[in-house]
């Protein structure tokens, strides 16, 4: 897939430039989560609370929007170029939120980065896999130094967020991206050469609207339903609808559409199919377990924001030990169905073990539980996006792995929405006419009535992200122990294609 015309010095450049861009995508969602509080002091002291989601949002509906999109272009253009557009169009947006002057105006800006954002991770994993096959090496080793660095990028962005936001102007949140960005463009630019496209094919747009417009809508019920507009409300009600109609026409669109964007045939391959829908289970279950042990830690155990956010360095440990081992763990036999069968089954015991916690548990054993779900997590983040670049059909590589990209997120936002009725409910049964936000400004009996609660309202959230492992756990067993026979050779050029492009 990448040609051999690349010397040992320029892949291995090349490689650190997608490292680099995996680390820059995942820094880059969590340190600006922890700088808010500044960004709205200095923007709008008067609204800009009540803009916060959508700082954040805007980010996440663009990026989520643009993924499905991405794959294809991939597939039709070459990885390259669309790896370089994607990195540039992250650079633009991250200098103009710098610029900011009002919280309207950022929010647009997070919009653009976030349309370059989308491409970054997903992209990037297009880009490691031809260089990892034109080497002649297997998938295990990019696909878990991907997850190395995704799990240091989840512990260190929080930290350097607050670090930016105390100590610096917290516009370089997002100036810090662009001379990491400039040596990534710099390096790929010169020594990437992969496999260009001579072929002429369409971009399903319609269908990438309609695709766009559906997880738009999805992010949008996830991201209001219960908090800003009741579930019941015709604002819920309207999106909910919207987001059923335009899948309905984006499927329809799939099957009758001569150069699909998503083509319908990828999920009668079970390797495949098995692997978006693990994917969309690991969305919840990640959004559970970071969201809620944090807000855990800070309302039933009062551990201050910048020091609960420290608790995901032992799950960034894990992620790292799977990293370091995988390639030891690839060279006895282990497959990539090996690693994602072992992951769900670690993840599933620990999130089940996090379920137990109560206000008195030892604080080193929640510690050690985020351990043990970083050792599963980091054996599912890159082998389970591997499983999907194997089993595809060299032309739908890009397409295969960003839409893997593309479930999780989905999962994610669906976890969001579970989740947070879970704990809402079982609250609100345990403590009446109240809300789990109230719960810092109580005191004495009603407070720990308030963290009974909550702790009860945690038990049945980590028990439904359990339950969520566990049945990746039975999909991951049920998958077929090789991959497709229809994924050609790594060496073998897919039609339409052209030697590799000089840099």
């Amino acid at each position: 897939m990448a040609s051999s015309s690349m010397t040992p010095l320029q892949r291995n450049i090349a490689l650190a430039a997608c490292l680099a861009t995996v680390l820059l995508a995942v820094l880059d969602t969590q340190i600006v989560s922890a700088a808010t509080v500044p960004i709205v002091r200095d923007l709008d002291p008067l609204h800009g609370v009540d803009r916060i989601p959508w700082l954040i949002s805007a980010y996440s509906l663009a990026a989520t929007a643009a993924l499905p999109l991405y794959g294809k272009l991939c597939d039709v253009l070459g990885a390259k170029h669309v790896f370089l557009a994607a990195v540039t169009v992250f650079l633009v947006g991250s200098g103009l939120c710098g610029t900011a002057q009002n919280m309207d105006s950022l929010i647009a800006f997070r919009a653009i980065q976030g349309i370059g954002g989308g491409g970054l991770m997903s992209v990037t994993l297009v880009v490691m896999a031809q260089l990892m096959a034109g080497a002649g090496k297997q998938g295990p080793n990019g696909a878990n130094m991907g997850g190395l660095i995704a799990g240091a990028g989840m512990a260190l962005g929080p930290v350097v967020g607050g670090a930016l936001a105390d100590h610096a102007d917290w516009r370089w949140i997002f100036y810090i991206n662009v001379p990491l960005g400039v040596a990534v463009l710099v390096a790929a630019g010169y020594t990437l050469r992969l496999p260009r496209q001579t072929a002429a094919r369409r971009i399903d747009l319609p269908g990438a609207a309609l695709v766009a417009a559906f997880a738009s809508a999805l992010l949008l019920v996830t991201e209001w339903g219960g908090t800003d507009h009741p579930w019941s409300s015709a604002t819920i009600r309207g999106l909910i609808g919207a987001a059923a109609l335009s899948l309905a026409l984006f499927l329809r669109r799939q099957a009758t559409a001569p150069e699909p964007i998503l083509p319908l045939s990828l999920f009668k391959h079970p390797v495949l199919a098995g692997s978006f829908a693990i994917q969309l289970l690991l969305g919840m279950a990640l959004t559970g377990s970071i969201v809620y042990v944090l807000m855990y830690l800070q309302l039933a155990r009062n551990v201050a924001a910048t020091q609960a956010s420290l608790y995901l360095i032992p799950m960034a440990i894990g992620m790292a030990v799977v990293g370091l081992a995988s390639a030891q763990l690839a060279r006895r036999g282990w497959t990539a169905r090996t690693f994602v069968v072992s992951g769900t089954a670690t993840a599933t015991v620990a999130l089940a073990s996090l379920a137990t916690s109560g206000t008195g548990t030892s604080l080193w054993l929640v510690r050690g539980e985020m351990l043990l779900l970083g050792l599963g997590f980091g054996q599912l983040l890159g082998q389970l996006i591997l499983l999907a670049q194997e089993s595809a059909p060299t032309h739908h590589l890009g397409v295969a792995t960003t839409s893997a990209r593309f479930f999780q997120t989905l999962g994610s936002a669906l976890g969001t929405a579970l989740f947070g009725t879970v704990l809402a409910r079982v609250y609100q049964a345990q403590v009446p006419d109240s809300t789990t936000s109230a719960i810092a400004h109580l005191e004495g009996t009603a407070r720990t009535e308030a963290v009974r609660g909550f702790v009860t309202g945690t038990h049945w959230v980590f028990l439904c992200a359990a339950g969520a492992m566990a049945l990746a756990l039975l999909l991951s067993v049920l998958l077929p122990k090789r991959p497709s026979p229809e994924r050609p050779e790594p060496q073998r050029q897919p039609t339409g294609t052209a030697p590799a492009e000089s840099p």
